[in-house]
């Protein structure tokens, strides 16, 4: 069976897009899955540091396009997890390198050898955006529980649809359950109605990813972290599986305590 291609992509920085690219790709490796993440930030790539491969790099996605290399000279193989790979991206190049027609031809050869191929989007609406969204069968957004980057969600989603490539689905992180109680972050329920796309998991507020984040250890191969679970959760759900928003029922008054903040503009 051929490889999906998920996309994930947000509508500004520093809401978690590459964080999770990587979580996901561990989560679904540590499950048995052959995967593959390639970088689309061309010029800014960080993939490569999340998973803590980027002493590894000798060739990127920009030299498997111009030819200097076959693709699997460019796949990194993790040092973890046999089944997951690493394409990264060109550090000096920028995205006008790579063209959507590209990215999908990348992507056809990688189908029938993955069970998974994840494309980490640059943030934003430019022609990275529509490169790495060009081979996508399931598109993921991520956003934070904040007015501007619920409205760059809001963005996004509307070029997702453009494009043909929706429904997209959407994954909320750095959920901070006392400041939803307190009115003082968007609730989950309140930014589902604001977006009207389908929740495929939350990410609970958790000093752990950033610990490994920059220890090159992502968080999912944590079984004691709250976030690392829930990003097992949303691998377990790509694959088909009925689980329950374990994030949400473990605070039941996130359904309850509805937070106003977006409508009055505070």
């Amino acid at each position: 069976m051929a490889a999906t291609v998920i996309t994930i992509t947000s509508g500004k920085g520093g809401v978690g897009k590459t964080t999770t690219t990587a979580n996901l790709a561990v989560a679904l490796a540590a499950g048995g899955q052959k995967v593959v993440c390639i970088d689309a930030d061309i010029g800014l790539r960080n993939l490569d540091v999340v998973l803590g491969l980027e002493n590894r790099i000798v060739y990127d996605i920009v030299d498997i396009v111009e030819g200097r290399c076959r693709l699997r000279q460019a796949m990194i193989r993790d040092k973890r997890l046999a089944e997951l790979y690493l394409i990264p991206a060109a550090q000096t190049r920028d995205k006008s390198s790579v063209s959507p027609s590209d990215m999908v031809r990348v992507c056809d050869d990688l189908r029938e050898e993955f069970d998974w191929i994840m494309i980490d989007s640059p943030a934003g609406i430019e022609r990275g955006f529509r490169n790495a969204i060009a081979p996508a069968d399931i598109v993921l957004v991520v956003t934070n529980p904040e007015v501007s980057a619920v409205r760059d969600a809001d963005r996004i989603i509307g070029l997702i649809e453009a494009e043909e490539k929706g429904p997209a689905q959407l994954i909320l992180n750095r959920v901070n359950p006392e400041m939803v109680r307190r009115g003082d972050m968007l609730a989950p329920e309140d930014v589902l109605e604001l977006l009207a796309i389908n929740l495929i998991g939350i990410i609970p507020e958790d000093e752990a990813v950033m610990v490994a984040t920059n220890r090159g250890q992502p968080v999912a191969l944590d079984g004691k972290s709250r976030a690392g679970k829930a990003f097992q959760n949303i691998a377990r759900r790509l694959k088909g599986e009925e689980v329950a928003m374990d994030e949400l029922e473990e605070k039941p008054d996130l359904l309850h305590r509805l937070s106003r903040v977006f409508r009055s503009g505070g």
